[in-house]
């Protein structure tokens, strides 16, 4: 049975001294969990990371955990409770239910209910949690890192194996090599198990590069580090280029004036130069930004004199230098190439700086501007790379100093440092960034922006009219479900551009706007549609939302309230069938509920009523109806005789294609069970168009079959008659018919003669509407083939039959 919020439970009395000493314990714990919330059992705040919370159950796990404390009577449900919250806290979707409607909220199902030894914690939690130069990637951001122009190599591990125990110091040694060079991540395929499932991963440790564009390469060699950095090296396509007397000055000059400065190492008998491994990892952390270029002085002496080199060197020539004068040249006095990628970072140009003057080219080009305050942020000089992640994209990159130009970020509302995309469509288009501060999220967030139809919302553009329909995402910058459902709102108003307008409004700057529509708990979408008003309850996914923006246009589920379910339910006519769902908005199960029983609405269109009640709100009439529990799913039958009778669903699986299969078992028989004998007279002989289910009882696909074929029978009668044939119980007539999987569906088209067992046409589908198109669309051409047959005398009593057949369609 699937999980359900019980009402009118009552908490035991408390009865001094008599209470066992387990439940003394019990309630003791409760009353010291319930003075805390989850985020203050954790000791974290509520804008956490998902990486934070994880580090903070894991410094939490190893003092409070029961193998630590085995004197502590209160140590066991002390640790369940903050297991509990964490595997809350962790879970995207359980956190927003936790944040808007507390405990009560969430499924009935205890997450956290078991936990792992000491030793798990201390050895295999998060293994890579602490490793700055490892990032820690999840479902959330996957995708976007992946898709950013970098080049990654991901470690999928799983917390227990001890292949992945064994390769984790040298994968951080690997890490702090190639750091800079590409990005190295890990993906937890405990805790991302569906993400590693959709990958491919099958074993672990499993070790891939990824790059934009491309297909994923697997590591299969010996996992030392050097093997490692000689494997992820080769992917590093950008080209070291040697300098000599007949490229050297056409070279420099072709990037210069591309905008691109060099990095020119110089090898002599005497001094140092970069090493080509060396001179290849800068190369790529430098893609984009500065050519790498090296030359033989031994061989290029006159070359090198020009330059002014004597030894061994290295130095940087910035964009728009003039080779002729070294003033702006940066030689450098080392040879590790990430103290070299820093001092040429901080020598190159910033950003473009945009000023109130210069902030209308903004209104007809597509811009990512970094909004600042004075002191630069760390990731600032990253920034500078932007320009050659997006210059495919046509993406211009600047600045604005919001010390400098306070008026201009104020009427834009930017009150702290962030990233924001100007769509070409005006100065008051745009988007603000909300997801992490690093390149890769910027990069994907800027791609994504500038073909997505989100627009950042203020008072001054907020649709309060709603003369168009709209769908206003209410959040939080600091809420990490909030930030995980930005990108899926991308993906949404693209499939719906032209249909609805996109919107985003940060309640932490306007608090009046999200007071006056009464936002409690982020995120809260919620679709203005004239002068309805909707809030959007389901996954946080494009797909969720589009599903459930095309039931707001083309509802499939009857909202009621006791007044029409009086009079549609009650005094619904004979045959009609009604499923209901009795709800209440705060309890978890029911909002897991919500989007499946669309879902099977729709499936279900015109075969059975599909409503919902909210007992919150008709709280009395629900408990007229005997509601005991949430949610509680009712079928009421055809027979009007007894218009209170109903059956409950009582089944685990609450998604839609089970309750469908449920809904659809209480409508009566549309199809025929055939026998060897009337397979042979009303099939074989007789002169109707049949389509037939072939099936065996025990066969798992017939059973879910059964009720698609039912539907099947409706749509098409009058047209096609509809059987069934039980291939355990009739096995030679299967066995005749050439039967040798099951189900198979075989469609018998009454040609005017006899047919054969083996004249079944075989129908390669198991959805009803995609059967009854390919039947229809065969009916079709044979009545186009009887049109252009030669006439017949009309004595001609199959033909006559064959018309009558054919032009039923």
């Amino acid at each position: 049975m699937g999980d359900r919020i019980a009402l009118g439970v009552q908490r035991p009395r408390p009865v001094q001294l008599l209470l066992p000493p387990v439940l003394l314990v019990i309630l003791l714990v409760a009353a010291w969990a319930e003075s805390q919330d989850y985020y203050n059992l954790l000791g974290v705040n509520r804008e956490a990371t998902t990486r934070e919370i994880r580090r903070a159950f894991k410094k939490l796990a190893l003092t409070m955990h029961p193998d630590k404390n085995p004197g502590d009577p209160l140590a066991h449900e002390k640790f369940l409770q903050v297991n509990r919250a964490y595997e809350v806290l962790k879970d995207e979707d359980l956190r927003k239910k936790y944040d808007k409607y507390g405990e009560k909220g969430l499924d009935e199902q205890q997450q956290g209910g078991r936990y792992e030894s000491w030793n798990y914690y201390r050895y295999d939690f998060g293994i890579y949690d602490d490793d700055m130069e490892i990032i820690t990637l999840d479902s959330g951001d996957f995708e976007a890192a992946v898709n950013s122009g970098e080049i990654w190599f991901i470690n999928f591990y799983f917390p227990r194996c001890s292949h992945c125990h064994q390769l984790a110091p040298t994968w951080r040694e690997f890490a702090k090599e190639m750091d800079g060079v590409i990005r190295i991540g890990a993906v937890n395929c405990g805790d991302n198990n569906h993400l590693c499932r959709r990958k491919g991963i099958n074993s672990y440790p499993s070790l891939f590069i990824y790059r934009e564009g491309e297909k994923p390469e697997k590591f299969n060699g010996e996992r030392f580090k050097d093997n490692l950095v000689h494997f992820s090296m080769q992917f590093i396509k950008t080209t070291v280029t040697q300098l000599w007397q007949g490229n050297v000055f056409n070279e420099i000059e072709s990037a210069f004036s591309s905008g691109l400065g060099w990095l020119i190492t110089f090898c002599s008998d005497i001094g140092d130069c970069l090493e080509p491994r060396t001179r290849q990892k800068l190369a790529g952390m430098l893609n984009g930004l500065v050519k790498v270029g090296w030359m033989d002085c031994t061989t290029q002496e006159q070359l090198c004199d020009s330059f002014q080199v004597t030894s061994g060197a290295t130095a940087l020539f910035p964009p728009g230098s003039s080779l002729d004068q070294h003033g702006s040249v940066l030689w450098l006095n080392t040879l590790d190439s990430k103290e070299i990628y820093n001092l040429v970072i901080n020598h190159l140009p910033d950003l473009q700086l945009l000023t109130s003057d210069s902030f209308q080219k903004l209104a007809h080009h597509r811009w990512l501007v970094s909004f600042t305050f004075g002191q630069r942020s760390p990731a600032s000089n990253e920034y500078k790379k932007l320009q050659a992640f997006l210059r495919n994209d046509h993406i211009q990159i600047g600045r604005v100093d919001c010390i400098a130009d306070s008026e201009l970020c104020q009427s834009l509302y930017i009150h702290n440092p962030c990233v924001a995309v100007f769509k070409g469509l005006g100065i008051h288009d745009f988007e603000i960034h909300h997801g992490k501060d690093v390149l890769y999220n910027i990069v994907s967030f800027a791609r994504d922006s500038v073909h997505a139809h989100v627009t950042t919302l203020r008072p001054d553009n907020f649709p309060s009219d709603r003369k168009e329909p709209w769908l206003v995402d209410f959040f939080a910058p600091w809420c990490p479900p909030c930030r995980a459902l930005l990108p899926e709102l991308r993906k949404a108003s693209i499939q719906l551009a032209g249909q609805m307008k996109f919107g985003t409004l940060d309640c932490t700057i306007h608090h009046n706007l999200c007071s006056m529509y009464n936002i409690q708990a982020y995120p809260t979408t919620v679709i203005f549609n004239g002068s309805s008003v909707h809030e959007y309850e389901g996954q946080h996914s494009a797909d969720g939302i589009l599903e459930f923006i095309q039931d707001l246009v083309h509802p499939s589920v009857v909202v009621l309230d006791p007044a029409s379910f009086t009079k549609r339910v009650k005094g619904r006519p004979e045959g009609q069938i009604w499923a209901l769902d009795f709800y209440a908005p705060w309890c978890g199960p029911c909002q897991t509920l919500m989007p499946e029983w669309r879902r099977m609405a729709r499936l279900l269109s015109g075969q059975i009523q599909v409503g919902s009640i909210d007992c919150q709100r008709f709280q009395s009439f629900c408990q007229s109806q005997n509601v005991r529990a949430y949610p509680e799913i009712r079928l009421y039958s055809g027979d009007t005789r007894q218009p209170d009778r109903f059956l409950s669903y009582n089944s685990w699986h609450r998604d839609a294609h089970s309750l469908r299969a449920w809904a659809l078992s209480s409508l009566p028989r549309a199809s025929v069970d055939l026998t060897p004998e009337s397979f042979r007279s009303q099939v074989l002989s007789g002169q109707d168009h049949w389509v037939l289910d072939f099936y065996a009882p025990w066969c798992g696909p017939c059973q879910h079959f059964a009720p698609e074929f039912e539907v099947l029978a409706r749509i098409l009668k009058g047209e096609v008659r509809t059987g069934k044939v039980d291939c355990q119980a009739h096995h030679h007539t299967c066995q005749s018919a050439g039967i040798t999987a099951y189900p198979t569906v075989r469609f018998y088209p009454y040609l005017g003669t006899r047919r054969h067992e083996h004249s079944g046409e075989h129908v390669n589908s198991r959805d009803a509407n995609m059967i009854a198109d390919t039947i229809r669309q065969r009916l079709q051409q044979l009545l186009h083939q009887l049109h252009n047959k030669p006439k017949v005398t009309r004595s001609s009593p199959q033909i006559q039959v064959q018309t009558t057949q054919l032009t039923r369609v």
